[in-house]
Protein backbone atom coordinates (compact mmCIF):
# COMPACT_ATOMS: atom_id res chain seq x y z
CA UNK A 1 0.00 0.00 0.00
CA UNK A 2 0.91 3.65 -0.90
CA UNK A 3 0.21 4.44 3.18
CA UNK A 4 2.81 2.32 4.02
CA UNK A 5 5.51 4.84 3.41
CA UNK A 6 3.95 6.49 6.90
CA UNK A 7 3.51 3.36 8.69
CA UNK A 8 1.95 -0.05 8.21
CA UNK A 9 -1.60 -0.96 9.15
CA UNK A 10 -2.21 -2.47 12.72
CA UNK A 11 -1.97 -4.85 14.46
CA UNK A 12 2.25 -4.57 13.53
CA UNK A 13 2.77 -1.40 12.55
CA UNK A 14 6.05 -0.55 11.31
CA UNK A 15 7.13 3.42 10.85
CA UNK A 16 10.29 3.52 9.65
CA UNK A 17 12.07 6.96 9.77
CA UNK A 18 12.96 8.91 7.86
CA UNK A 19 10.58 7.76 4.84
CA UNK A 20 7.87 7.88 7.18
CA UNK A 21 7.94 11.91 8.24
CA UNK A 22 9.11 12.76 4.63
CA UNK A 23 5.64 10.82 3.12
CA UNK A 24 3.80 12.65 6.25
CA UNK A 25 4.82 15.78 5.62
CA UNK A 26 4.70 15.72 1.96
CA UNK A 27 0.95 14.54 1.97
CA UNK A 28 -0.20 17.19 4.77
CA UNK A 29 1.82 19.76 1.45
CA UNK A 30 -0.28 18.16 -0.87
CA UNK A 31 -3.78 18.98 0.93
CA UNK A 32 -2.98 22.13 1.86
CA UNK A 33 -1.92 22.90 -1.54
CA UNK A 34 -4.86 21.41 -3.18
CA UNK A 35 -7.21 23.31 -0.72
CA UNK A 36 -5.59 26.69 -2.18
CA UNK A 37 -6.04 25.94 -5.33
CA UNK A 38 -9.28 25.02 -4.78
CA UNK A 39 -9.83 28.66 -3.58
CA UNK A 40 -8.39 30.02 -7.31
CA UNK A 41 -10.84 27.58 -8.94
CA UNK A 42 -13.98 28.93 -7.14
CA UNK A 43 -12.56 32.41 -8.51
CA UNK A 44 -11.75 31.28 -11.57
CA UNK A 45 -14.71 29.03 -12.37
CA UNK A 46 -17.44 29.45 -9.39
CA UNK A 47 -18.46 25.81 -10.34
CA UNK A 48 -19.53 25.14 -6.52
CA UNK A 49 -19.67 21.79 -7.35
CA UNK A 50 -16.18 21.62 -8.52
CA UNK A 51 -15.19 23.06 -5.44
CA UNK A 52 -17.04 20.81 -3.19
CA UNK A 53 -15.32 17.91 -4.86
CA UNK A 54 -11.66 19.58 -5.20
CA UNK A 55 -12.16 20.98 -1.49
CA UNK A 56 -13.14 17.21 -0.04
CA UNK A 57 -9.67 16.37 -2.15
CA UNK A 58 -7.82 18.81 -0.53
CA UNK A 59 -8.70 17.22 2.86
CA UNK A 60 -8.97 13.63 2.24
CA UNK A 61 -4.96 14.12 1.50
CA UNK A 62 -4.13 16.45 4.28
CA UNK A 63 -6.10 13.52 6.44
CA UNK A 64 -3.92 11.03 4.94
CA UNK A 65 -0.72 12.91 6.17
CA UNK A 66 -2.12 13.36 10.02
CA UNK A 67 -3.36 10.16 10.01
CA UNK A 68 -0.92 7.44 8.73
CA UNK A 69 -2.22 4.22 8.18
CA UNK A 70 -1.37 2.81 12.12
CA UNK A 71 -4.31 4.91 12.78
CA UNK A 72 -7.75 3.94 12.40
CA UNK A 73 -10.06 4.63 11.46
CA UNK A 74 -9.15 8.66 10.41
CA UNK A 75 -6.73 6.87 7.60
CA UNK A 76 -8.81 4.61 5.72
CA UNK A 77 -11.65 6.92 6.17
CA UNK A 78 -9.08 10.04 4.62
CA UNK A 79 -7.76 7.57 1.91
CA UNK A 80 -11.27 6.82 1.09
CA UNK A 81 -12.04 10.49 0.61
CA UNK A 82 -9.30 11.28 -1.34
CA UNK A 83 -9.55 8.45 -3.46
CA UNK A 84 -13.06 9.20 -3.84
CA UNK A 85 -13.42 12.92 -4.10
CA UNK A 86 -10.49 12.52 -6.70
CA UNK A 87 -11.92 10.27 -9.26
CA UNK A 88 -14.87 12.72 -9.24
CA UNK A 89 -13.41 15.71 -9.30
CA UNK A 90 -11.56 14.65 -12.76
CA UNK A 91 -14.60 13.52 -14.29
CA UNK A 92 -16.74 16.61 -13.00
CA UNK A 93 -13.63 18.72 -14.85
CA UNK A 94 -14.69 16.78 -17.91
CA UNK A 95 -17.52 20.69 -17.66
CA UNK A 96 -14.62 22.41 -17.17
CA UNK A 97 -12.14 21.68 -20.07
CA UNK A 98 -11.77 21.97 -23.23
CA UNK A 99 -11.65 19.35 -26.19
CA UNK A 100 -9.43 17.19 -26.18
CA UNK A 101 -7.93 17.33 -22.41
CA UNK A 102 -11.41 16.62 -21.36
CA UNK A 103 -11.18 13.35 -22.75
CA UNK A 104 -8.31 12.36 -21.02
CA UNK A 105 -9.54 13.55 -17.72
CA UNK A 106 -12.90 11.65 -18.13
CA UNK A 107 -10.66 8.13 -19.18
CA UNK A 108 -8.29 9.10 -15.73
CA UNK A 109 -11.17 10.00 -13.31
CA UNK A 110 -12.92 6.71 -14.87
CA UNK A 111 -9.89 4.22 -14.61
CA UNK A 112 -9.45 5.35 -10.51
CA UNK A 113 -13.55 5.20 -9.54
CA UNK A 114 -13.45 1.83 -11.59
CA UNK A 115 -10.95 0.25 -9.66
CA UNK A 116 -12.03 1.62 -6.75
CA UNK A 117 -14.88 0.23 -6.54
CA UNK A 118 -14.07 -2.94 -8.15
CA UNK A 119 -10.54 -3.52 -6.01
CA UNK A 120 -11.29 -6.97 -5.01
CA UNK A 121 -11.75 -8.65 -8.61
CA UNK A 122 -8.10 -7.40 -9.28
CA UNK A 123 -6.17 -8.22 -5.53
CA UNK A 124 -5.12 -11.56 -6.49
CA UNK A 125 -3.85 -10.60 -9.57
CA UNK A 126 -2.31 -7.40 -8.30
CA UNK A 127 -2.13 -7.21 -4.74
CA UNK A 128 -3.81 -4.60 -2.68
CA UNK A 129 -0.75 -2.20 -3.32
CA UNK A 130 -1.15 -2.93 -7.20
CA UNK A 131 -4.85 -2.47 -7.23
CA UNK A 132 -4.32 1.05 -4.99
CA UNK A 133 -1.77 2.29 -7.30
CA UNK A 134 -4.75 1.99 -10.27
CA UNK A 135 -6.67 4.26 -8.03
CA UNK A 136 -4.12 6.75 -7.26
CA UNK A 137 -1.67 7.15 -10.19
CA UNK A 138 -4.94 8.19 -12.30
CA UNK A 139 -5.84 11.01 -10.16
CA UNK A 140 -2.29 12.25 -9.47
CA UNK A 141 -1.83 12.31 -13.15
CA UNK A 142 -5.39 14.13 -13.48
CA UNK A 143 -4.02 16.93 -10.90
CA UNK A 144 -0.67 17.56 -13.13
CA UNK A 145 -2.92 17.68 -16.38
CA UNK A 146 -5.20 20.19 -15.11
CA UNK A 147 -2.61 21.98 -13.26
CA UNK A 148 -1.33 22.84 -16.53
CA UNK A 149 -4.10 23.21 -17.99
CA UNK A 150 -5.80 26.13 -15.74
CA UNK A 151 -1.52 27.32 -16.05
CA UNK A 152 -1.99 27.78 -19.67
CA UNK A 153 -5.33 29.70 -20.01
CA UNK A 154 -5.15 33.15 -21.46
CA UNK A 155 -5.20 35.78 -18.93
CA UNK A 156 -8.70 36.93 -20.15
CA UNK A 157 -10.38 33.65 -18.58
CA UNK A 158 -8.83 34.37 -15.69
Amino acid sequence: MISDLGSTIPPNSIITQPSATIFNLSMIITGILILMGTYFLFRFSGDRVAVVLFGLLGLGALGVGVFPGNITPQHPISALLTFTSGGLAAVYSYRLIDTPFKFLTLLLGIVSLFFLFTNQIFMAMLGAGGVERWVAYPIILFMIGFGGYLTGLSTSKS
